[in-house]
């Protein structure tokens, strides 16, 4: 293959070429998890419930302006990136195609990882059971030992970034692993199942400088049935 076929290529193949195929693989095709529309540009789905709902937690004001302007906004810098290279391989010039591909690398990744978070959340104490349960049991030990390993790796990334429990697929068992911005320090073959936003914009408002304190109340109003609904997708994929 070419360059230009293989840059090509990578522009439309953006889950599969473009990014950790940790990301590509942990979407789960329906509902809020439709990354993009039947024209190939990514989209943003709506809410899975109203902006209050995570309050006390997550007040209203913070889920909006999150939701709308820092998800919505990767989306938006998503499509100009692919546009961007799309451009770059009509024109054969390719003087600044590894400036939007790492753009979009970065903007494709967080609209991955937003719309994973937005679910992974729900207004009520859940807890693991079932075969995700048995996973947690078999890599961790118990499920409050895998909350303590995940409640410290997300509340010491350096910078912004996210707390992230993941499907390893070579080993089938489940990993925590720190993520700084929205893609560095990633493992290839971890398939993202819950994650943890440590950017300040998710909990400024309410916690200010308090990212323990906004992590530790998270922790406790996980959807611990959605993880295990993405446990069993990824699994499958798998076989």
């Amino acid at each position: 293959m070419n360059r230009r076929n293989f840059l090509y290529s990578t522009a439309l193949g953006i889950s599969s070429l473009v990014f950790n195929s940790a990301f590509a693989k942990g979407v789960i095709e329906t509902g809020i998890d439709r990354l993009s529309d039947e024209k190939g540009n990514f989209v943003l789905q709506p809410l899975p419930y109203p902006t209050d709902f995570l309050e006390p937690v997550i007040d209203a004001e913070t889920v909006y302006l999150h939701y709308k302007y820092h998800h919505g906004g990767a989306v938006k810098k998503a499509n100009k990136d692919l546009a961007m290279i799309k451009k770059a391989i009509k024109e054969n010039n390719y003087s600044e195609v590894d400036y939007w591909t790492k753009k979009l690398e970065y903007h494709f990744s967080s609209h991955v990882l937003h719309t994973i978070y937005w679910t992974n959340l729900t207004n009520k104490k859940t807890h693991p059971k079932g075969e995700l349960l048995r996973y947690i049991e078999k890599s961790f030990g118990t499920a409050d030992k895998l909350k303590a390993l995940l409640s410290k790796l997300s509340k010491t990334v350096e910078g912004a970034g996210w707390g992230i429990l993941g499907y390893q697929i070579y080993t089938d068992s489940l990993v925590c692993i720190q993520c700084e911005d929205h893609h560095h320090l990633t493992q290839w073959g971890v398939i993202p199942l819950l994650a943890i936003d440590v950017w300040e914009h998710s909990y400024y408002l309410k916690y200010k400088n308090k990212r323990g304190e906004y992590v530790d109340k998270l922790i406790d109003i996980i959807n611990w049935e959605d993880v295990a609904r993405r446990l069993d997708a990824v699994k499958k994929l798998n076989k």
